[in-house]
């Protein structure tokens, strides 16, 4: 039942996120550039949740986003999975504790997921990589969501390890005794 409440309130996070996205973020930018929650959101999941839970989030979310915003589906999708992969090797790799830690993941793993996008996107609609432009785009978001995880790491990390608690489960006595 708490991992069916679980789920429950991420897929409302994930409106959330949308409703942020679409409407707040749309006002709220720096040099017309909005800060990317759903990246934000599927590395805490991927962070805080089981082996697969970031790749699944990431690839339905994706698949979300792709259907309401691009005109191409599979492209948000593919960079969502990634990152939700990448955010539990970095799970296993380095400490959750660490509100520094948090921001260096959440920039790498913004700037992976941009990289993606707009080279599968230059792929699949044929047009000219402007890279100049795309570097300013690619800082201004990763500086803009650094600077959300740095006001949203207290929430993240409560409900965090109430997440990994109730699905990863503290088993280290089960395997001695």
């Amino acid at each position: 039942m708490k991992k069916f409440l679980i789920n429950c309130i991420l897929i409302l996070l994930v409106f959330i996120c949308y409703f942020l996205q679409s409407n707040l973020f749309s006002w709220f930018n720096i040099a017309g550039i909005s800060p990317n929650l759903f990246v934000i959101l599927i590395v805490f999941i991927g962070l805080f949740g089981n082996r697969y839970m970031g790749a699944i989030y990431g690839i339905v979310v994706g698949f979300f986003i792709d259907y309401i915003f691009r005109s191409k589906v599979g492209i948000s999708a593919i960079a969502l999975g990634i990152v939700g992969v990448s955010a539990r090797i970095f799970d296993k790799n380095f400490s959750k504790d660490s509100r520094i830690t948090i921001m260096m993941i959440v920039g790498i793993l913004t700037a992976i997921f941009e990289i993606i996008s707009y080279f599968i996107g230059a792929i699949i609609f044929s047009f000219d990589v402007q890279v100049w432009q795309f570097i300013k785009i690619l800082l201004i978001e990763v500086v803009f969501n650094v600077l959300l995880v740095v006001i949203l790491y207290p929430l993240m990390t409560k409900f965090g390890y109430y997440i990994e608690n109730e699905y990863k489960g503290s088993r280290i006595l089960t395997r001695y005794f």
